[in-house]
């Protein structure tokens, strides 16, 4: 699996029809009128990667075994859902178990469809939901406050650490600054994601907009662009009726209508892409002739800890692993040719693996 981000966002502003294209599906039912998703559907793409396509034709590779984004469609949001309204709870719920938010916001004019506050405001959409969000973790962290006071009383020195970080994040929240955009050290910014809150999640902000404004986009992409990288977020501009369009064609009609537009990939390749940069995320493979595997892993990780991503046994038995960048794979026609240009290299347990290596790991048990 690679990530798993929750497609959120006011009604109407177009989330089930871009999860149906997304996951070239019609498991959610995409209507003109508020809370047409009740339950989250859920679907899984295979993330595209040109490397291992070629990586895999080089070995001959049985079978290719991609790596997965998933996607989770959450119903829609209005103000007042931190309190029950609408779909809100069910939506507050489901958003704690995804790894990013893709916030789906309407950038588009259209009189036939509906929009819950009258007009299509991009930086006020972001606003009600971004509000909701910290008024439902505002709640929760009080009384998680009240809890954490009385362990304090009782002299838990973990507890008094632990409420001194809840009182700040509580003051930021009461100022309206989302736990993500808190000034935090390292440290304090990783216990802060250990408490779960849906402000704290990094997001991905999805300006949809007409079609022909899919290439350069429009005044309220460019609003919403610039809004995310005040906030050290991601942003993607997408048409989701192009990208339904796209879902229904083969691979040649595909290339031949995004050039057409003008258009030099799909909205899921730039959101995967956008998705792997704002979580900090790299690919690893394993290449033989029974399969070509991409794994997806968080950059830094350490050649010991992919390998556990492969099998748990390969992590507890590392003795060393076998690596050949990408690049020298497939420029020296394959793992023998890396190895006779002395492409190949053996690397130890504390190994930060890169984007891109293809890896053999030793393990003894």
């Amino acid at each position: 699996m690679g990530f798993n981000c929750g497609i959120v966002g006011l009604p109407n502003v177009g989330k089930s029809t871009l999860f149906n294209a997304l996951t070239a599906t019609q498991a959610a039912e995409a209507a003109n009128y508020p809370f047409c998703t009740i339950e989250p559907n859920v679907g899984r793409v295979a993330v595209p990667d040109q490397r291992l396509e070629t990586c895999a034709a080089l070995a001959g590779s049985a079978k290719i075994v991609p790596t997965q984004l998933e996607f989770v469609d959450i119903a829609g949001l209005v103000r007042g859902a931190a309190e029950g309204q609408g779909l809100g709870n069910q939506f507050l719920a489901h958003i704690r178990e995804v790894d990013a938010i893709l916030h789906v916001v309407r950038s588009f004019e259209d009189e036939n469809v509906v929009h819950l506050e009258g007009s299509v405001d991009a930086l006020r959409d972001i606003e009600i939901v971004e509000t909701e969000l910290m008024l439902a973790d505002l709640e929760s962290l009080e009384r998680r406050a009240q809890q954490l006071e009385k362990r304090v009383r009782g002299g838990e020195r973990e507890g008094k650490a632990q409420a001194e970080l809840v009182g700040i994040v509580l003051a930021g929240l009461r100022k309206g600054i989302a736990a993500r955009d808190l000034p935090l050290d390292p440290e304090r910014r990783k216990a802060v994601r250990a408490l779960q809150l849906l402000s704290a999640k990094p997001v991905l902000y999805v300006a949809n907009v007409d079609e022909g404004s899919a290439k350069s986009g429009n005044a309220a992409s460019e609003a919403l662009s610039r809004f995310a990288a005040a906030h050290g977020a991601g942003a993607v501009i997408i048409s989701a009726a192009i990208e339904a369009e796209l879902a229904a064609l083969g691979d040649e009609e595909k290339a031949q209508y995004l050039a057409a537009l003008g258009l030099e990939e799909t909205g899921l390749s730039r959101v995967i892409r956008a998705g792997y940069a704002l979580l900090d995320l790299i690919t690893f493979f394993t290449v033989g002739p029974k399969e070509a595997h991409a794994w997806t892993i968080l950059r830094g990780t350490k050649a010991r800890q992919a390998a556990g991503k492969v099998h748990s046994d390969f992590e507890k038995g590392f003795i060393r692993a076998e690596v050949i960048a990408c690049e020298d794979f497939i420029a020296q026609g394959g793992e023998q040719g890396a190895r006779e240009a002395g492409r190949m290299r053996l690397e130890g347990a504390d190994y930060p693996v890169a984007d891109g290596d293809v890896m053999h790991f030793r393990f003894n048990l």
